[in-house]
């Protein structure tokens, strides 16, 4: 269990009033990043990244709605405008008029950044940002969680199982199998297995369902086009879920793309698989676009 340091806790409203449960980390006055996590996650799985970057940045991290402490979304709740919504709100409540922000989204975070990407809350705010295990469209036709080769069947049974309205149960031996098959490379510690574990298995049924139904249809290729902040692209080379072909069009789409890496043996999870290499993005994002130095033990003092 990694012990993080104690966070200021907001409650902010979006659009359509519903609620977001947001932290913040780190002295007031500091760099900002924000941390926008995936689907069925929250924000205890930007854990590493938070502990790294608290000691000399403000650290802006927030359950996306029906994820961790944020409550399930009313009917209607789940589009990809409502996660604009919800990132331009968080960014209005924890930034000053006209501070900026390197942000960071993983998975279905990255696709809030691109939903929000001509938002002008959005503009105003983000200096650059971290596109983290993700991707703009064709998610289920691209997955390769189903072991057969593509095509009209593989993509059916994806959406089948992506979007199951089972309920998870307790995490067990078995579903840590599965989950670390689907969503983790093969060589993924088992601390950090059970780490993912406990925060999948802790997402609302009706959540779960609710943004799979949204992620199945997705289309940002045109929100891409509009992001025009810096855009470091980030993938594991195991991902199942959002594999590299993603990532690699992303970095050829994106107007003003920072860097393409891809991690050789890496799942999907990649902040809580390569917890260093992510934080180092970030760390570095900061350092270019908001001028931030590291401090303390990361500048080796």
């Amino acid at each position: 269990m990694i012990r993080l340091p104690e966070p200021r806790a907001l409650t902010v409203r979006s659009a359509d009033g519903a609620a977001l449960h947001a932290e913040v980390y780190g002295p007031d006055g500091a760099p900002a990043v924000v941390l926008a996590h995936g689907w069925t996650c929250s924000i205890g799985f930007w854990a590493e990244q938070i502990r790294a970057l608290a000691a000399d940045h403000r650290v802006i991290a927030y359950d996306q709605r029906g994820h961790g402490r944020s409550p399930v979304p009313a009917p209607g709740g789940y589009s990809t405008t409502a996660l604009a919504d919800d990132l331009e709100a968080v960014l209005a409540a924890t930034l000053g008029p006209g501070e900026r922000a390197v942000v960071a989204g993983h998975s279905m975070g990255g696709m809030t950044i691109m939903a929000a990407a001509g938002r002008p809350g959005f503009v105003q705010h983000a200096a650059a940002v971290l596109l983290c295990s993700t991707g703009p469209s064709r998610l289920t036709a691209e997955a390769t969680v189903v072991p057969l080769g593509p095509g009209g069947l593989r993509t059916r049974l994806t959406g089948a199982v992506l979007g199951s309205k089972a309920p998870l149960g307790p995490v067990t031996g078995i579903s840590r199998k599965v989950l670390k098959y689907a969503t983790m490379g093969p060589a993924s510690a088992p601390d950090r297995v059970d780490a993912c574990a406990r925060i999948v298995h802790a997402c609302p049924r009706p959540s779960r369902h609710g943004w799979s139904q949204v992620l199945a249809g997705l289309n940002l290729e045109a929100e891409v086009r509009e992001l025009r902040v810096p855009a470091a692209v980030l993938v594991g080379t195991a991902d199942r879920l959002t594999p590299p072909v993603h990532s690699r069009a992303l970095a050829e789409a994106l107007p003003h793309c920072a860097g393409l890496t891809e991690l050789a043996g890496m799942g999907h999870m990649t902040p809580v698989e390569a917890p260093e290499a992510v934080t180092a993005q970030i760390r570095e994002l900061t350092l270019t676009y908001l001028g931030a130095h590291p401090t303390g033990k990361e500048a080796g003092v």
